[in-house]
């Protein structure tokens, strides 16, 4: 099933909503999921599970820091990654390559990564609440939720972990490829990232298959 997050989802912290309503009908294990850098032209998509328990959830709650990574900025998101770490009860991370990226297409790609985050979990969960996306090659009962990471703490706690571990990643290429800027933009479609690949054309981790990036390698080759 599928639920809105309601209008006023990005005014408030995220909570213990639907994590709730599913414990109290006996899913002990619940496993928010989210991804970082579906949108990007290079490097990685990644996804984070994450799963609280009552009280675990509870104590990032009480610290009023945990939410969708997209209004954090890098300082605020690297002190809630360091809550969650701290916090949560089970974690994993689920990285699928550029490459991957342009074999699969990027909707199976963030599935995939998806995948491997709850397999990278120590106990498998038995609901999986997801931000937007549905698994229908996870036979895990499970709920797409519209701007999932806005309401529920899990998704939220989950959005920060991929989206730091990403980051942390694009700064490791950006020391492999420096002329395109990574660490400031994380492959994302900025100007200065454009104005790279016009001159350098597209570097091992680009996502050739996307129109911008192919549109550049036959700029920056003639």
């Amino acid at each position: 099933m599928k639920y809105g997050s309601g209008t006023d989802a990005m005014d408030r912290l995220p909570s213990l909503g639907y994590e709730q309503d599913l414990w109290g009908k006996g899913y002990r294990i619940v496993a928010g999921i989210d991804e970082a850098g579906r949108g990007a032209w290079a490097g990685p998509v990644v996804a984070a599970a994450a799963v609280f328990r009552a009280e675990s959830a509870e104590h990032c709650l009480r610290r009023g820091l945990v939410r969708d990574s997209k209004l954090l900025t890098p300082r605020q998101r690297d002190r809630c990654y360091d809550l969650i770490l701290e916090s949560a009860d089970y974690l994993g991370t689920g990285v699928v390559s550029s490459q991957e990226i342009d074999r699969l297409g990027i909707l199976a790609a963030t599935r995939e990564a998806m995948r491997i985050a709850l397999l990278a979990l120590p106990h498998p969960p038995d609901h999986l609440l997801i931000d937007a996306v549905r698994l229908r090659e996870v036979p895990l009962p499970q709920t797409a939720i519209i701007r999932g990471d806005r309401v529920s703490l899990s998704i939220a706690a989950a959005s920060v972990v991929a989206k730091v571990t990403r980051d942390r990643l694009m700064r490791e290429w950006d020391r492999r490829f420096p002329s395109y800027g990574f660490a400031a933009h994380k492959g994302y479609g900025t100007e200065r990232h454009q104005r790279a690949l016009a001159l350098c054309g597209p570097c091992a981790i680009h996502r050739v298959s996307f129109a911008p990036v192919a549109a550049s390698s036959k700029t920056a080759h003639g």
